[in-house]
């Protein structure tokens, strides 16, 4: 009600009341009328009153209704206690002029009220009020259903609740724009309806609640899911086929929200190796190409799309070109040329062999063996529709070589001869093997290895070995080679002595030649026994003339350290080869220690090379003087010169004692200083310089 109809009814019961006591006396009517506003807002818990006012009658009596129900009835100034209804007591009071007061007014008392007068022989009087009773709004929440908005669904409904309060008024806002009841949307009580839903309607709603007492404004953020739509499929970098090698991304997308997840499948099998619906393939193979599937999913929604691409890969053959050749009947060479793989597959020739031959992926061509293709290159032609390639191969007949030969006992002390015959060659030799005129076979006694290329001679006895040739051909449709093996028996080639720094320990080294065949060695000494120490710490001497074996060497060894030796004394060494109980001839004798004197045969030669060498110097001594005669001869003829001083000097000088570089074939003559001089210090001849007569040395014949 608005403050001029108040205003209004004021005027009225100003008016009545004036016109009631100026006609008093002419007419009597019991009147009753409202003293305040007949449209009252109170808070919830506070003390409101329904004021009224009566004329033309005195104490009449009062019933107060709520709707149609009777809440109090008194009359006015009796002395009797109003009428009150008995759950209404705390909260309704009646004042003496009969208004009607709230105390601590309930939200339930919100309600219309009418007051009715009446006065015996005068009738009746009523008035009518409206109370409506608010609290603060406070806490006011928003809420969807369904809690998932999804694009396409009938309606979706927002609803406000509060813990306390009465709403007098509600608006909403979308976005800030107040929303109306249309054909989209529907206000009604306490919600909002959306109609169809669409990914448009995502935004931020608005709800306000009002009453006159608070307002309270509350906000929700609605998202709409929708999608997957459909789907965008696209390949980097775009080509009509791809080489096998390259790499390419497949990208799956689709508009949606939440944002759909892809996943491909190809070949029945999911490819969990994607991101963000990008797939991406490295070093890809012709194995991948196919369709590929994506499948978008809105995880929340659960709805789904699928769409296919075809992915094309071409491969180049694995590798480069493999050539090699072989022989065939050992009279033919078969050439082969191989690249495999590859879609599709390469193309083999061999242009220097055959122009009107070729192959696929694998390819060979068998021709005669002939002596233009040893040595020759031939080269096979590997064409691809992506790469153009080649190998070469050259035949060539068995080089010469050397056998190589080894010793060794086996479990059952038989005596293992090994000989090995490998020569290079292209296509590769076959070995034969033959004893004499006959050829070997495999047996108990010989063993030929899977390759060809080594002969195994098992036997107690050595002489076996020793009695026989053996050869060995290697051959291939080019040609062959052919070596014959001598067998020795246990022989020593070469010996050396190696001792210490202080003569105590020595190292005696060997060879053996390369045929002989040799399974351990015994080394001998003669001479004083080795030193030991005893358990007391002194030490043993023994002595004795003829070899004895201290050391025993398998085979393979080639030297052996002797320990601990006297220094001061004298011991010779020698090392015997043996097959198994067979012996050889034994090594030079290495001596080592101080000098034993000269023997009976060493005094001998002394002896008779005293006279030899003194005749040696006499005939030197002659030659000497007959050449020096004839230079001097030839000299005086010269023309004199002036003698310098230099030359003076070089005269008085003392000549050089150094002596003279020994050469490997006899003594070298000092320089002749005559030819040296320089032609303006020739003034007369230089004496010529007579060398010593050299040295003479006796060799001594142990």
């Amino acid at each position: 009600m608005t403050r001029p109809d108040e205003f209004g009814r004021l005027n009225a019961v100003f008016l009545g009341f004036l016109l009631s006591f100026t006609f008093q006396g002419a007419h009597c009517e019991l009147l009753v009328s409202p003293a305040g506003p007949t449209w009252v807002n109170a808070l919830a818990g506070s003390t409101v009153t329904l004021a009224v006012s009566f004329s033309g009658a005195p104490d009449p009596a009062v019933t107060w209704f709520m709707r149609d129900l009777p809440v109090v009835t008194w009359t006015i100034n009796s002395s009797t206690p109003p009428d009150i209804a008995e759950n209404r007591r705390e909260v309704l009071k009646i004042e003496k002029n009969g208004s009607l007061t709230f105390v601590n007014v309930p939200l339930g008392y919100s309600s219309n009220y009418t007051v009715e007068m009446t006065k015996s022989g005068l009738g009746k009087s009523l008035t009518s009020f409206t109370l409506m009773v608010f609290e603060n709004i406070q806490n006011v929440t928003l809420s969807a259903e369904p809690e998932l908005a999804v694009e396409g669904t009938d309606r979706l409904a927002l609803q406000y609740s509060m813990q306390r309060g009465v709403v007098e008024q509600q608006m909403w806002f979308f976005n800030g724009k107040e929303i109306n009841t249309n054909s989209h949307y529907s206000v009604e009580q306490r919600s909002l309806v959306i109609l169809r839903p669409n990914r448009d309607d995502t935004g931020q709603y608005t709800v306000l609640l009002m009453n006159p007492f608070s307002r309270v404004t509350t906000h929700m953020n609605v998202i709409v899911l929708y999608g997957p739509d459909e789907p965008i499929l696209e390949v980097r970098p775009a080509q009509p086929f791809y080489v096998s090698g390259d790499s390419l991304s497949l990208s799956c997308q689709a508009e949606g929200f939440p944002q759909p997840t892809a996943e491909w499948v190809f070949g029945g099998q999911n490819l969990s190796d994607s991101h963000g619906g990008v797939l991406n393939l490295t070093n890809v193979q012709t194995s991948q190409g196919g369709v590929y599937t994506c499948t978008l999913l809105n995880e929340q929604t659960k709805e789904q799309r699928r769409k296919s691409i075809t992915i094309k890969i071409y491969e180049m053959p694995s590798g480069d070109p493999l050539c090699s050749v072989q022989s065939v009947n050992s009279v033919e060479l078969q050439y082969s040329c191989q690249w495999s793989g590859g879609t599709p597959q390469a193309r083999l020739t061999f242009p220097a062999l055959s122009n009107s031959s070729s192959g696929a992926g694998n390819f060979s061509l068998t021709v005669s063996a002939s002596d233009n293709l040893n040595g020759k290159t031939v080269t096979c032609m590997a064409d691809h529709p992506i790469e153009h390639n080649k190998c070469n191969i050259t035949a060539s007949s068995p080089v010469e070589f050397l056998p190589a030969m080894g010793t060794t006992v086996d479990s059952q002390g038989k005596i293992v001869v090994t000989i090995s015959c490998v020569s290079e060659a292209s296509p590769k030799a076959v070995v034969s093997w033959s004893k004499g005129s006959e050829a070997v076979a495999n047996g108990t006694t010989y063993q030929i290895s899977s390759d060809t290329t080594q002969l195994k001679i098992r036997d107690h006895n050595v002489s076996t070995f020793l009695l026989q040739n053996y050869t060995c051909t290697s051959s291939n449709p080019l040609g062959s080679q052919r070596r014959g093996i001598q067998l020795r028996g246990p022989s020593i080639s070469d010996s050396s002595l190696f001792p210490n720094q202080d003569g105590t320990i020595v190292t005696l080294t060997w060879e053996v030649p390369p045929t002989s065949v040799v399974t351990g060695f015994d080394i001998q000494m003669k001479g004083p026994d080795l030193l030991s120490e005893n358990w007391s710490g002194t030490r043993a001497r023994g002595n004795s003339n003829r070899f004895r074996t201290i050391q025993q060497k398998p085979g393979s060894a080639r030297s052996a350290d002797i320990f601990v030796l006297d220094p001061d004394l004298t011991y010779r060494f020698r090392v015997i080869p043996k097959a198994r109980m067979t012996e050889g001839e034994p090594s030079e004798v290495h001596r080592i220690g101080p000098g034993e004197g000269l023997s009976g045969p060493a005094i001998a030669g002394i002896a008779a090379g005293i006279p030899c060498s003194l005749l040696f110097l006499l005939l030197l001594g002659v030659f000497i003087y007959l050449c020096i005669y004839f230079c001097q001869k030839y000299k005086s003829r010269q023309t004199p010169y002036p003698l310098s001083r230099a030359v003076e000097k070089a005269i008085t000088t003392q000549i050089d004692s150094a002596p003279h570089n020994l050469l490997t074939g006899g003594l070298k003559s000092p320089p002749d200083y005559n030819r040296l001089q320089a032609p303006s210090e020739k003034s007369v001849a230089l004496p010529s310089f007579v060398p010593p007569p050299p040295p003479v040395r006796v060799a001594t014949t142990v």
